[in-house]
């Protein structure tokens, strides 16, 4: 069966991939709590800028972050509403399940 990508499955897969990695989960956990600019965010996670400008770019195609200019600063916060769409994608899994876990894979194993 071929699913097609429609612009809404386009973002929930930019947005899940974006959280694939362990640097941009970091980046999200800083922003929880308030708007931080690239200088602070290096600061903070110990990587260098340009490092860090490429995870900081995955995450606003992600539409998870959005980001705003000051002067020469570039400050960074977090994209709520689009956060809620990737909840409420997986949310549909637990909903409209049929199937209710009896126990984890772990345990299957």
């Amino acid at each position: 069966m071929q699913v097609t990508a429609t612009p809404n499955t386009t973002q929930i897969l930019a947005g899940f991939h974006a959280l694939s990695d362990p640097i941009r989960l970091q980046v999200l956990e800083l922003l929880r709590t308030q708007e931080l600019c690239v200088c602070e965010l290096c600061d903070k996670l110990d990587v260098i800028q340009s490092k860090l400008s490429f995870h900081l770019k995955t995450l606003k195609e992600a539409n998870l972050v959005c980001s705003r200019q000051e002067g020469r600063w570039i400050y960074y916060s977090l994209n709520l509403a689009q956060l809620v769409v990737l909840e409420q994608y997986l949310s549909q899994y637990r909903r409209f399940s049929s199937v209710l876990p009896a126990r984890s894979c772990q345990d299957l194993s």
